[in-house]
C-alpha cells in the first residue's frame, strides 16, 4: 500500500509555524462568496478550484509549468509540502489529484476538510497570508491516473475492468443529471454508463466530512465489488470528477487498492456526446 498522505487536524494544528509546510483552501465557490474570507486556518491561500486546477483556457488540467507558476506568484516551491483541503470536502481530494497529476512531490490532505477543523475548535482567522513570490521548478506530469472517454468506450463490458458510479442514486438511476438542491442541468441525458455499479460518495464519510476507517470503508466496498475485483482496474466517475476523487483517494491511500483511475470527463461529457450508449 501506498503510504498515506493523509494527516488529522491535529497533526497540521501542531505545525501552523513550520515554513516548510504550505496550506492551501480549495473552494467552489468564488471570490467573496467562499467561506474562506469568513474564517480558514491559519495561513492559509486560497483558490477558487478553476484557477488552481484547470488550465487558463482549455477543458483541461492545469500543466506543470502552469502550476509552477501559480504556486510560485504566491511564495510556494516545488521543495514546500503542500496541505491541501477543500470547501466542501471534494474539492480538496479534487485539488490533491490534480497536482498528483501536475507533478508536485509532496502533497497531503488534511482529513475532513474545513467542515472538521471548524467542528474542532482548531484555529481559524480571517487574516490572509502576506504573499512573497518564489522560485518553484517545473515537475514531471504524472498522468497515470486519469482516463479519457474513448478509452472508457472501447472497453465497455470488459471483465478486467469496473466502472464506479459515485453520484447520487437519482443521477444514477437517470432521474436527474444534477444532484439534488442545485439546478437539474449538467449533460444533456440522465443515465450511467453502461456496466456500471453504483456507491453513493457521501457513504464513504462522516458527519464530519472525515473519511471513515479502513474497517468500514472495505466493509462498504465489499457490498458493490468482490475482492478479485479490487485486484485489478476500477475507474470511477461521477458528473465533473470532484466526488470521483474523493473515491480515488478512499481506494488508493486507504485501503490499497492497487489500480484505480478516473474518467474525469464523467457524466457531464459521456451524458452530452451523441451516440455514446447510455443505461438507465
Amino acid at each position: 500500500m501506498m503510504s498515506s498522505p493523509i494527516v488529522s487536524p491535529e497533526w497540521l494544528a501542531e505545525r501552523l509555524l513550520d515554513p516548510s509546510i504550505k496550506i492551501i483552501e480549495v473552494s467552489a465557490k468564488k471570490g467573496d462568496e467562499a467561506g474562506y474570507t469568513e474564517k480558514h486556518i491559519p495561513g492559509a491561500f486560497n483558490f477558487w478550484w478553476k484557477d488552481l486546477c484547470w488550465h487558463e483556457t482549455d477543458r483541461q488540467f492545469v500543466t506543470p509549468k502552469q502550476l509552477a507558476e501559480r504556486l510560485g506568484n504566491i511564495g510556494i516551491s516545488d521543495e514546500d509540502t503542500i496541505i491541501l483541503y477543500g470547501d466542501p470536502v471534494q474539492y480538496g481530494t479534487y485539488a490533491f489529484w490534480a497536482l498528483t497529476m501536475a507533478g508536485h512531490p509532496n502533497l497531503m490532505l488534511l482529513d475532513g476538510g474545513r467542515t472538521k477543523w471548524l467542528q474542532s475548535k482548531l484555529p481559524a482567522t480571517k487574516e490572509k497570508p502576506e504573499i512573497k513570490s518564489t522560485t518553484y521548478e517545473e515537475q514531471p506530469s504524472n498522468q497515470w491516473m486519469r482516463l479519457g472517454r474513448d478509452n472508457i468506450r472501447s472497453n465497455l463490458g470488459t471483465d478486467k475492468r469496473v466502472l464506479l458510479d459515485v453520484r447520487t442514486p437519482e443521477e444514477y438511476s437517470g432521474e436527474r443529471v444534477m444532484e439534488y438542491g442545485q439546478f437539474d442541468h449538467g449533460a444533456e441525458r440522465g443515465g450511467r454508463i453502461p456496466g456500471a455499479k453504483h456507491l453513493f460518495f457521501k457513504e464513504l464519510i462522516n458527519s464530519d466530512d472525515s473519511f471513515k476507517s479502513a474497517e468500514e470503508l472495505k466493509d462498504i466496498f465489499a457490498q458493490v465489488i468482490t475482492e478479485q475485483q479490487t485486484l485489478g482496474e476500477i475507474v470511477t466517475y461521477c458528473r465533473l470528477s470532484h466526488r470521483a476523487t474523493l473515491a480515488w483517494t478512499v481506494m488508493t491511500y486507504i485501503l490499497g487498492f492497487k489500480d484505480v483511475k478516473i474518467y474525469d470527463g464523467s457524466w457531464t461529457e459521456w451524458g452530452s456526446i451523441v451516440g455514446f450508449p447510455v443505461e438507465k
